[in-house]
This record gives structure tokens, C-alpha cells and sequence, in this order.
């Protein structure tokens, strides 16, 4: 799964599923994504993305490549065999040297719209403001933009076009400016387009009113149309003249909302010891609060004074910054009392919060944001209100609290808050691990958490395996690797040491390393106890195929410290590969034809070829067809085919286990994979017959009959 976000890191787990984008990746699916919203496709062989200007904003864009969606996907899976990709990724960007031009040439100009706070202070209005004009002309359907930057917290952007007038180098023409439209589109942070604008209208019939405009770049283009200014000759060369006014409002320091007569603080950042990057608490910075510890009061912070009149419009604001690089941290937010809490909460990255303009926000357990993407809340009451805000973009922040007037509340009631920045929601629920790690540039680090065996989710909340389960599936996995006493028992009956030593030790390692890996008990570190439990298992399949064979103990050793190097090798690099038992059994199949060849060679060594041999064709042809009549009847009386054919049906069952394991049914096939492995090295080695006794014992001949006959006569 490939996702996109602009401003932090994305994350699929929190999506719901008609959100996740199942058709191609293409151009028209950028349109819009900013923000909190993020988009993912399933990966491609090929991708290739050309987005314009109008589908992307300036600012940090973030790709994340995630193994598929859904709880499970944090989950700590008992084996992963899944093939590993590689993939490689090639970002240009194109756009003009300079910031005040654009175009796919570079050859129109963006009109900066300049504005400084002056030192003027308005006393009636409580507001320091910036105002400007500037004038411009431009022709019918030619496309004007305007860059207006606004650096801080603001109440409110105006922008207005007065003194529209025509001018025309044909002075026949009657001109008509009553009627000239002037159709703005306007756009924060990225280029505006007749599909795509935040704000629209007719920039000369009516002002264009923006409360509480995010900090960062407006883009504003006006369309001029002059079809009702213009009677006569239709190839008149006419521009309309008109002068911008522009007003960017600001409260003085401290104050907030549209009057400038709520409360507004600004947070300090404190960094919590010994924890991980970016973790830290925010506090006031006002006289009015304590500052030895990460919780403050919100009585003394709060606004007396209301907004438009209204009790219930009472607004106290606080102000936070995100660093640069802490996109990948969490915005923990929590609010007690000891009585019903008299407050909502409204957040908003950029700009001051409001009833109408919020990003996030809670009003209550059935009012909140808890349905949007990255918005976490945990085991809110009336008492209590705890939610996370995930993945945070950088910047400024600002959290306003919406005061309730309530006849319940009292003088003695005390709100406490804590406002926070943490790597992992909860600390992972308590049933994973916190992990922190650097992005490909190295300039952002994220959070994200290694959840247990039985628990998923972002933040390992989620319970997929019931301790019932748990307990079901570590007695299955363990268990079930006491079929090793089959081939065990009999390579001891046979007084074959080596190959009981190496049953016995690949049964208890694999007990162990499951035992570990479904979290019971780890004898040994993980890394190791895996080492163990799949060199056991490859020495084990390779030495069943060596043990059919009847070579000596010299050549048997060698194959097997050659067979030991190998396995050993396979199993400290990728281990868990499917491939890894097609390899085996090869192995194996090359050592019992090794051992077949050296024994036929040592049978047939004293035979010559004899120049009647090789020039009688007839002859030779005989001997051959002799030969494999010979062999045939070697390896009928060889095996015992009927254990052969069981251990074949044991080992196609083992197969066929193997490959129909999943995440969800991996401890139920698995355990049928130690069964059935193991029963099939059961059979394969009691297939063998006792060559000892069946070969190498030879009926003695009549000549040697005879001679012993006569030699007991002479003795009497």
C-alpha cells in the first residue's frame, strides 16, 4: 500500500475503508488532498504521478509504504514469509527561479500584496491592523494573480477592488463600467482555478471577507469580464483598470477572537527528561499558573468577557508550535474536573479556531471529531475529556476552549488541562512497543507501534487473539513438535546416535523458539532460539534422505558438515523464506544420489571393460540391460514401500500445511506442519531395510560346501 499526505506522515490504519482508494493512481485523485486528508492505492509495478501546480501546495510532502491496512497490520506476526521487494523512487520538482512568476513558462507575473503591521492603534475596535492599495490593469480573460502572505495569527483578511474604469486605444467605442465583473478565485497555499478555490466571487460587487485566515501564502487570480462594457467593434483593444484594497486585522498581544475580547496565551514548550525526541509538555506563559508541573488550571486563564454578546460564546485561546522534524509526533489533550467539565474544544493548525472553522474539535461523547481521520479519544466522561491528534502537521497551533455559562457551575469547581507532544498514543495500550525512526531524508522522525501477538491497531488497542485463543495456540505450537519423538525412537532403536541427537535437539528447539514466539517464555533471546529451530529442522530433512543411504560413516560425516555449512548459512539469512524447503529438500535429494553413487561405484570398482566387451555390441547391450535389471531389483529389496509411499503422503500433507498459512490461521496449519514433518521423517526412515542382513550375508556356494563337507571327513 502506497499513501500520500501533505503536511506529516500518513497513516492507513486510521481510514476507514471507503476512504482507501482501490482504482489506479492518477493525477485527479491529488485534487483537494491537504491537510489531515490522505490517500492510499495499492502498490503498482509502475507508478507514474505529473501533478500541477493547482494539485499540490508548497510545504513538506510525505510518501509511506505500508504492508496492507487494518489492525492487524502493527500485529507481531509469528512468521513472515512474505517476498521482500525493492523498489526505487524518482522525485523532480520544476517549477520558476523566482517566486513572483508562474506559468508552464514562467512568463506571468505573481503582483506581491505587501503588508506590514503599522504602529497605529485602533481603540475603538481594540485591533492593530495593515492596510494598502495598489492599482492594475488587465485586459478581458486574462488571468491576474496576487500573492498576499500573512505571517501571524489573524482575526481577518479583507480584500476589495474599487475604482474599476475601462480604457481602449478605439475612441469610437461606447464604454459601459457599471457592468465590468471581476471573478476572483482564491486559494490558501497553492495556485487558484476555476475547479479548485476555497473562495470565489465578484471581488467588485462585493468585498471578499475571510475570518480567521490561516498563516502562509494567498493566492488570489481575477478573471476580468468586460462582454456588457463593450458596443461597436468586437476587436477593441480594452483593459479594465482597478484599485486592490487590502485589510489584514490582528489583536494586540494576549487578546483574541473578532472583538479582541477573549484571553489568548501563548504555550512554552518544555522538554520532558530522559524521553524519546520531541517529547514535551506546553505550559502558559502567564504569572497566573504554577510552572512546576505539566498540568495548569483553567479558571485563572479563562475569559470573563463574551464574544458577540452571547453567555455561551466565551472563548479562552492557546497558542503551540510544532517544531520542524516532529511531524511524526501525537498532540495528547487532557482536561478533568471535578464536576461535569463546562468546556469544547476546538483545534485548528494555522489560524484561531471557531464554531464554523475547526479542525479538530469535542463537544461532548456524542459530539466530536472522533469520527475523522487521526483523531483518537479514550474513555471520555462528563468528568473527563482525553483524545490524541496524530501524526500533528508543523506549526502553529491553536486550541480554543468554548466556555459553557452553566447554572450547575460554581466558584469551587477546578479544570485542569494538559497539553502534550508523545510518540505513541497511551504508550502502545501497554501491549507493544514504542519505536522511533527517521524518515528517508532524515529530517522528520515518527513514532509508531510494535504491537504484542495478540493485540493490532496504531495503538495496539485492538484485541485479535483472546487470551483463550492465546493459550489454544501456544499449547497447539508446542505441542505439537512432540511428533519428533517418532524418528527420534526409531534412529535409537537403530542405534543411529547422531541422527536421535539431531531429532531430539530440532523437537526441543522448535518447542522453545514457539514457546518464545507466542510470547510464553523465552529461554533464550529470540534471534538465537529461531537460529536453532531452522538449522535442526534442515540438518533433520537433509539427514533423513542421507540415512537410506548404506555408505560408510566417513563419507556419511563429510555430507554432513558440507549439508551443515549450508543450512547453517540458510538459516542466519532469511530463514523464514518458502523457498528455503524447496532448497532443502534438494539438498537432501543430492546427498542420497551422492551416497547412491558412491555405493554402486564401490560395488562395480573391480569390474574391467574387456576388448570383447567393447567391441561385441550385442553383447554389451546384454550387460547393460543386466545392469538395471540388477538395480531395480537393488532398491525393490532396499525399501520397504510401503513406508515410502506413507512418508510421501506425509510429506505432501506438510506441503500443502505450509502453504496454506496465514496470519490469522498460521498456529493451527503450523502445528499440523510439525506433525506431519516430522511423521514423514518417521516413515522415510523406517522404509529402510537392514542391508547388513540382507545383502552383505551371502549364501554360501557349492564349492565351499563341498570342501567344508570333506574337511569334517578327514577329521573324523
Amino acid at each position: 500500500m502506497i499513501c500520500f499526505r501533505d503536511g506529516s506522515p500518513p497513516l492507513p490504519d486510521v481510514l476507514n475503508s471507503s476512504i482507501v482508494e482501490l482504482g489506479p493512481l492518477s493525477n485527479a485523485s491529488f485534487e483537494g488532498l491537504k491537510g489531515q486528508n490522505v490517500q492510499c492505492y495499492p502498490m503498482q509495478k509502475n507508478i507514474l504521478v505529473e501533478l500541477t501546480n493547482e494539485q499540490i501546495s508548497p510545504g513538506v510532502w510525505y510518501l509511506g509504504l505500508f504492508n496492507g491496512i487494518g489492525p492487524t497490520r502493527s500485529q507481531s506476526k509469528m512468521i513472515v514469509r512474505s517476498p521482500d521487494y525493492s523498489f526505487s523512487a524518482n522525485v523532480s520538482v520544476e517549477g520558476c527561479t523566482t517566486s513572483t512568476m508562474w506559468g508552464q513558462y514562467c512568463n506571468q507575473t505573481i503582483n506581491s500584496l505587501s503588508c506590514f503591521l503599522s504602529d497605529s492603534y485602533n481603540s475603538t475596535e481594540n485591533m492593530v491592523s495593515c492596510k494598502n492599495f495598489q492599482t492594475f490593469c488587465h485586459g478581458e480573460g486574462e488571468v491576474k494573480v496576487y500573492l498576499l502572505e500573512i505571517l501571524g495569527v489573524a482575526e481577518q483578511l479583507t480584500i476589495m477592488a474599487l475604482n474599476a474604469s475601462l480604457s481602449t486605444t478605439v475612441s469610437n467605442n461606447t464604454l459601459k463600467a457599471s457592468g465590468t465583473n471581476l471573478t476572483y478565485y482564491v486559494r490558501h497555499g497553492a495556485m487558484p482555478s476555476m475547479a479548485l478555490h476555497d473562495y470565489s466571487g465578484d471581488i467588485h460587487k462585493a468585498p471578499l471577507v475571510i475570518h480567521s485566515p490561516k498563516v502562509g501564502r494567498w493566492f488570489i487570480a481575477v478573471v476580468p469580464d468586460l462582454s456588457k462594457e463593450v458596443s461597436g467593434s468586437q476587436n477593441s483593444s480594452i483593459q479594465v483598470c482597478y484599485s486592490i484594497t487590502w485589510q489584514v486585522d490582528q489583536c494586540p498581544l494576549g487578546k483574541a477572537g473578532l472583538n479582541c475580547t477573549s484571553e489568548r496565551y501563548v504555550l512554552q514548550t518544555v522538554l520532558r527528561r530522559d524521553s524519546s525526541p520531541f517529547e514535551s509538555y506546553y505550559l502558559p506563559v502567564s504569572g497566573k499558573v504554577s510552572p512546576d508541573s505539566a498540568n495548569f488550571p483553567l479558571e485563572p486563564l479563562s475569559s470573563n468577557a463574551t464574544n458577540g454578546g452571547e453567555s455561551d460564546n466565551s472563548w479562552t485561546y492557546f497558542l503551540l508550535s510544532i517544531p520542524r522534524g516532529a511531524a511524526g509526533g501525537n498532540i495528547h489533550v487532557r482536561v478533568t474536573s471535578d464536576t461535569k467539565i463546562n468546556y469544547e474544544i476546538y483545534a485548528r493548525v494555522g489560524g484561531s479556531p471557531s464554531l464554523d472553522n475547526w479542525d479538530y474539535y469535542y463537544a461532548n461523547r456524542t459530539r466530536s471529531s472522533d469520527g475523522s481521520a487521526f483523531f483518537l479519544l479514550y474513555n471520555s466522561s462528563e468528568e473527563k475529556i482525553d483524545f490524541y491528534i496524530l501524526y500533528v502537521q508543523e506549526g502553529t497551533w491553536t486550541f480554543g476552549l468554548r466556555h459553557l455559562n452553566t447554572t450547575s457551575s460554581t466558584s469551587d469547581d477546578q479544570t485542569i488541562m494538559s497539553i502534550s507532544v508523545e510518540r505513541c498514543p497511551r504508550r502502545c495500550s501497554s501491549h507493544g512497543e514504542c519505536k522511533v525512526a527517521l524518515d528517508a531524508s532524515g529530517l522528520t522522525s515518527y513514532s509508531f507501534c510494535s504491537c504484542d501477538r495478540t493485540h493490532g491497531g496504531f495503538d495496539c488497542s485492538i484485541e485479535i487473539v483472546s487470551h483463550r485463543g492465546h493459550i489454544q495456540q501456544s499449547i497447539a505450537l508446542i505441542a505439537s513438535n512432540a511428533a519428533a519423538v517418532l524418528p527420534a525412537y526409531w534412529a535409537l532403536r537403530q542405534k543411529a546416535f547422531a541422527e536421535w541427537v539431531l531429532f531430539t535437539s530440532s523437537g526441543i528447539s522448535s518447542g522453545l523458539y514457539h514457546a518464545c514466539d507466542v510470547g510464553t517464555w523465552c529461554a533464550l533471546s529470540f534471534s538465537v532460539l529461531q537460529f536453532m529451530d531452522f538449522w535442526l529442522s534442515f540438518m533433520a530433512v537433509v539427514s533423513t534422505f542421507v540415512y537410506l543411504t548404506t555408505i560408510g560413516e566417513a563419507y556419511k560425516r563429510t555430507i554432513q558438515i558440507v549439508v551443515a555449512i549450508l543450512t547453517a548459512l540458510m538459516a542466519i539469512t532469511k530463514a523464514t523464506r518458502s523457498s528455503n524447503i524447496i532448497i532443502v529438500m534438494s539438498i537432501g535429494a543430492l546427498g542420497l544420489l551422492i551416497g547412491w553413487l558412491i555405493e554402486f561405484s564401490t560395488h562395480f570398482r573391480s569390474f574391467s571393460f574387456s576388448s570383447e566387451f567393447c567391441l561385441n555390441v550385442p553383447a554389451r547391450w546384454q550387460t547393460i540391460r543386466g545392469w538395471f535389471n540388477n538395480l531395480l531389483k537393488t532398491l525393490w529389496r532396499r525399501f520397504r514401500w510401503g513406508f515410502v509411499l506413507a512418508g510421501f503422503t506425509a510429506l505432501a500433507m506438510a506441503a500443502i500445511s505450509w502453504k496454506l498459512e496465514s496470519s490469522e490461521s498460521y498456529w493451527i496449519w503450523h502445528s499440523l506442519w510439525h506433525v506431519t514433518i516430522y511423521s514423514s521423517s518417521f516413515f522415510f526412515l523406517c522404509s529402510k531395510v537392514d542391508t547388513v542382513n540382507s545383502e552383505n550375508q551371502r549364501s554360501p556356494d557349492g564349492n565351499y560346501a563341498l570342501t567344508r563337507q570333506d574337511s569334517f571327513a578327514r577329521g573324523e
